[in-house]
């Protein structure tokens, strides 16, 4: 369905400038943005996906993977089509990599009080936008938001965090979990609020990549993190991130310290960070699965900057998939892939020294 787009500006000769995302594209008349699901018609901007959705599946939480928020119950998720990034390892790249002009996706239209209705009826306990970049789509996730909040579900975010303030604080008083993506951590400096500098290397040239220039075909990570902070400090979502690990990519030490010192000092040594395994995929196809060395190097170096809650995803089984005290050491979820299979928090303490734990929401 086609639904004029929020967040845009008329330009002379019927061209529009959208101001969704940084990309900021200035669009031609009869042309589409970026993420190619936003089109200027005779001078205005309009959203081609609105309610067109290319997947749907009640999911466990965990598979977002969110693992501090309401543990243990099932979200409706949903995606459409395109996506402000065009990252070369994207699972999901039949719907992310395509074009409403160009794909022969077979979409189903559902009416925002059709998917809180199917929410309920799935017995689901939230709504998420995922599969694809929930951003593109912002007009369709804002009228459904409101909604299920009138109806008492959650409402999440899945996102690369490739949003400008102006979007994000439309969204934000509607929005309970934000689960983003940092997928490298380079080519700037970064001030935090407590006035320290946090190092980034800007030579572009050096032996490092730079992932987001390299690899996602944007140019600059400084949009993701301010958005992730304002995500919490100005709307209080609940915030989780995720780095999927690329070997030879952005696997250094170096760059894990960063990431970790960034996420302590600007969001909380309480946030929880998943370091994910990558497989081979797309064009980075030639590169090999990650190391299980790697990743539990990186949560030794998420712990050792002082974050709680670091864990390994993509392999099954493992021991840090799970949740344990940060003070006792007490195992408190058990999880097997996206299952819980034990939870021994009670009334948000553990059950074996009281300390608080910071989930969001019961259990189920």
């Amino acid at each position: 369905m086609i639904h004029e787009a929020l967040f845009y500006q008329s330009e002379d000769h019927k061209r529009v400038s959208c101001h969704l995302c940084p990309h900021r594209c200035v669009i031609a008349d009869g042309k589409f943005g970026y993420c190619g699901i936003r089109k200027n018609v005779k001078g205005k901007l309009f959203s081609m996906i609105y309610g067109s959705i290319s997947s749907a599946c009640a999911d466990a939480i965990e598979k977002k993977p969110l693992y501090h928020f309401f543990p243990g119950s099932h979200t409706f998720s949903i995606g459409s089509l395109g996506c402000n990034m065009r990252c070369g390892h994207c699972q999901n790249w039949q719907i992310a990599h395509s074009r409403i002009d160009n794909s022969d996706r077979k979409m189903s239209y559902v009416s925002p009080e059709e998917l809180v209705d199917l929410s309920l009826e799935n017995k689901c306990k939230g709504i998420s936008w995922t599969y694809n970049e929930p951003t593109i789509w912002i007009e369709y996730a804002l009228d459904c938001a409101k909604l299920a909040k009138e109806k008492g579900l959650y409402t999440v975010f899945v996102t690369n965090g490739y949003i400008e303030p102006d979007a994000l604080d439309a969204i934000g008083p509607f929005l309970d979990a934000y689960r983003v993506d940092i997928k490298g951590f380079d080519s700037y400096t970064v001030e935090d609020y407590s006035g320290a500098d946090i190092r980034v290397s800007d030579d572009l040239e050096d032996s490092r990549h730079c992932f987001y220039r390299d690899v996602t075909g944007i140019k600059s990570i400084r949009p993701i993190l301010d958005a992730a902070i304002r995500a919490k400090t100005k709307w209080n979502m609940h915030v989780e991130i995720i780095t999927n690990i690329v070997p030879g990519y952005n696997d250094s030490p170096e760059e894990l310290h960063e990431i970790a010192g960034w996420i302590i000092q600007n969001l909380g040594d309480e946030t929880p960070w998943h370091v994910s395994r990558f497989h081979p995929y797309l064009e980075l196809s030639h590169v090999p699965s990650t190391p299980v060395s790697t990743l539990e190097l990186a949560r030794e170096i998420g712990v050792e900057k002082g974050l709680k809650y670091v864990y390994i995803g993509n392999v099954p089984g493992h021991e840090w998939e799970n949740t344990y005290c940060h003070n006792c050491g007490k195992m408190l979820i058990e999880r097997a892939g996206f299952s819980v299979r034990e939870f021994k928090i009670r009334d948000g303490m553990c059950t074996n020294c009281n300390t608080r734990i910071p989930i969001v929401g019961g259990f189920g």
